[in-house]
């Protein structure tokens, strides 16, 4: 008898095992995209799409429409479900598939009328620009059609399985669009300040703390250089480039080679858009940075909600109603109603004020890069670069012929006599914006004298520019990081332009440290952990490294500094939640001049050590009483969840990534918080374009069966890279593509 139950047991459990297998097979492997053999599909002529061994598509066709359209295939091949979800977190379509726990992000799409800005563009789209997203969305479609019943593993994960709808060109639009607002919208930041400034006991010290020129500290940024072949060991231009986006997995970026006749450019695209974003063709290299400007204003409106009238210069005019149903999976569709002025939708109402929104995209956005895929020199680039209208970016540009050069685009507003860092009174009339800034007029520059071109976020405009310009600019550390390393060799090769992306010294923690070891040394303590703190500080040597003990206490440091900094200037009762903090810039500058009236009896020591201790206590609660055990990489780790898998017990390990310490902070040229990081590293090297290297964060395909899921994360994590291969492509696969009869 217990034999029996023994056998019967073993069968239960070989069937399931079996079931389990036919399940995993079905959900996960068999919707792996074909990447060898032969197809037909609707193009022109014979193509064909080589993978190399990180599995990035190398496209070759005999013509621009057909290499698009293979584009848009390949991508939905690899990223479908990603592309899915970005076009409906713009157009604000997330809770219809993933229930009432997305209605806070649709809501705040609709609100911002991304979906109007993208039908809007739509319709003043040149002709050229529309047959490049008509191929894309044919190439997109014809994945879709031919794979009903066998789409990624995503797809028909229980409680969210749906179909994906036809792509259309008003989709690539709208993802292009979720960049331009992850790059450019302040309004809660400015939402914020506005209150710190109301409630503030010190109105100048608060500007101080937070300058126009000031924006939120951890917000996305990049770094760009180039250097002449006067300083390269090849002797020809090398073009360095590592965005600094929220990571995630999928990563953010696509990599895909286009090689067709007038085209062959091969780098970082995004999943939804056409075209190469940031990379090289066969002449020309180029990075980007985002401007950083602030091209996003709110205004406190006098409107009435029940009605949509409103005040301007004295006079009532009428909103116009903006209803949205949202459609909701296991419940009722949800209305929402959007007055909007003549400043734009009221995207948030607080204390009985409304607050509307001007934003540069609503007054006309496209999608450009195929004419900078195509250009050949500095003055075609130009030309492409022209009527690029947002997000603002600085880029960086180099040619086979040995020039370099530097152009800032974009449309910035041109405000006379205010900011626009804080809600504005909308009814005055007094605070409009004028035309924008021409072309002609942003800053630009050819072959500059030192033969060196860095951008890192950093305020683009000189001093004598005719116009102010307000903006989320970063801190001096990271540009002045970049050119020290440049100006520290006379020449330099592809490995030497990889070691300063991944550069983890922070010259503003350093600062901190020394700052702190030279108070103790004025003021003697018996604190234990002070004690055991300073001589860490005073042998460190500023890199932020993760198995170090100093970051974890400078970062912490400067942290309560920050804190404290704002708190004097508030009465008690407004600094709970007040949760904005001036940028480690205005904390150093502070320190260094010391001003009086800041802080208690204008003892800054006092002041630095009294923080300090705070720090510490705070370190000890998290790693323990012995400081130099403590390690940076405990505070600062990342975790690579994926969106969905990450709620499905047992198997979430299959879809994510870590939690794993990592080194730097928001002050290193590497760098990276807990939210954000280098989300791709290239140098492109205008030698040899065989001798340019790319890397992802993870890896090329989202499908989580595949081999190329995770495969580049653990050269991303040491700060190698991979052959950025173009003119010798190494073709681990082949998929033939014919055309059908």
């Amino acid at each position: 008898m217990p034999s029996r139950l023994v056998r019967l047991i073993n069968i239960c459990a070989a069937i399931l095992l079996l079931l389990a297998a036919i399940a995993v097979y079905w959900y996960a492997f068999r919707p792996l995209p074909k990447t060898s053999g032969e197809i037909a599909a609707p193009v022109s002529a014979p193509a064909a799409i080589k993978r190399d061994a990180r599995g990035i598509p190398h496209i070759e066709a005999s013509s621009w429409q057909d290499a698009i359209f293979l584009q848009g295939f390949v991508t939905a091949q690899d990223r479908l479900w990603q592309m899915d979800v970005l076009r409906r977190l713009g157009a604000g379509d997330l809770a219809e598939v993933f229930g009432s726990g997305a209605l806070g992000a649709d809501e705040e799409s609709r609100r911002m009328r991304m979906r109007a800005i993208a039908e809007n563009a739509m319709l003043h789209l040149r002709p050229e620009d529309r047959a490049v997203l008509v191929a894309y969305a044919q190439g997109v479609n014809y994945y879709i059609r031919q794979h009903r019943g066998n789409y990624p593993l995503e797809f028909s994960l229980p409680g969210h399985a749906y179909d994906p709808r036809d792509w259309t060109i008003t989709d690539s639009i709208i993802i292009g669009l979720v960049m331009f607002r992850d790059m450019t919208d302040t309004s809660k930041f400015e939402l914020a300040k506005g209150q710190l400034f109301a409630h503030a006991t010190d109105a100048g010290k608060a500007h101080v703390l937070f300058p126009a020129e000031h924006g939120v500290y951890i917000a996305p940024g990049s770094n760009a250089w180039a250097v002449s072949g006067t300083h390269s060991v090849d002797g020809k231009p090398l073009v360095a480039n590592d965005p600094h986006l929220t990571y995630g997995i999928p990563p953010t970026w696509y990599l895909v080679h286009l090689k067709a006749p007038g085209l062959d450019v091969s780098g970082a695209s995004l999943p939804g858009v056409p075209s190469v974003i940031t990379g090289h063709n066969d002449q020309i290299a180029w990075g980007v940075t985002n401007a950083q400007a602030d091209v996003m204003d709110l205004y406190a409106e006098k409107l009435d909600p029940r009605t949509g009238r409103y005040l301007f210069k004295g006079a009532v005019e009428q909103a116009q109603l903006d209803r949205e149903v949202i459609g909701v999976r296991d419940a009722k569709p949800v209305v929402l109603d959007t007055w909007v002025t003549r400043h734009g939708p009221i995207i948030s109402q607080q204390n009985g004020t409304s607050y509307a929104m001007r934003w540069s995209a609503a007054d006309g956005f496209a999608l450009t890069f195929f004419d900078v895929d195509r250009a050949r020199n500095w003055d075609e680039f130009c030309a492409a670069v022209h009527d690029f209208q947002g997000p603002g970016q600085n880029f960086v540009y180099a040619d086979r012929a040995g020039n370099i050069g530097y152009h800032l685009t974009g449309r910035f507003p041109i405000r006379k006599g205010f900011e626009g860092d804080e809600p504005l009174d909308g009814s005055s009339g007094n605070f409009e914006w004028g035309p924008y800034i021409s072309f002609e007029q942003l800053p630009s520059f050819f072959n500059p004298p030192s033969g060196l071109i860095a951008t890192a976020n950093q305020n683009p405009f000189p001093p004598d520019f005719p116009y102010r310009v307000p903006g989320n600019y970063h801190d001096r550390f990271r540009i002045e990081q970049i050119y020290a390393r440049l100006h520290a060799k006379p020449k330099f090769g592809v490995e030497d332009m990889l070691a300063i992306q991944k550069d983890v010294y922070s010259a503003y923690d350093k600062f901190l440290a020394d700052e702190v070891v030279a108070a103790s040394g004025r003021n003697a303590t018996k604190d234990e952990l002070v004690r055991q703190a300073i001589p860490i500080l005073k042998s460190w040597n500023g890199q932020m490294e993760k198995s170090e003990a100093a970051p974890l206490i400078t970062e912490t440091l400067s942290s309560h500094l920050a804190r404290a900094l704002v708190h004097a200037i508030l009465p008690p009762n407004k600094r709970e939640g007040m949760d904005i903090l001036p940028r480690p810039d205005v904390i150093q500058d502070l320190l260094e001049k010391r001003p009086r009236g800041w802080v208690p009896h204008d003892d800054w020591d006092a002041f630095l050590l009294s923080n300090l201790r705070e720090a510490l206590a705070d370190g000890r609660k998290q790693q323990g009483g012995r400081v130099r055990n403590w390690r940076w990489g405990r505070l600062l780790q990342w975790k690579f969840a994926h969106p969905v898998g990450k709620s499905l017990p047992v198997v979430d390990g299959y879809f994510d990534i870590g939690p794993v310490e990592m080194s730097g902070s928001g002050t290193t040229v590497k760098q990276t918080t807990d939210t954000l990081g280098p989300s791709e590293r290239m140098v492109a090297d205008l030698s040899d374009w065989d001798k340019s290297v790319q890397n992802l964060t993870t890896g090329e395909s989202g499908n989580v069966a595949s081999r190329h899921y995770k495969d580049e994360w653990p050269a991303y994590y040491v700060g190698r890279s991979f052959p950025m291969e173009f003119d010798r492509v190494e073709a681990k696969d082949v998929l033939t593509v014919r055309p059908e009869r």
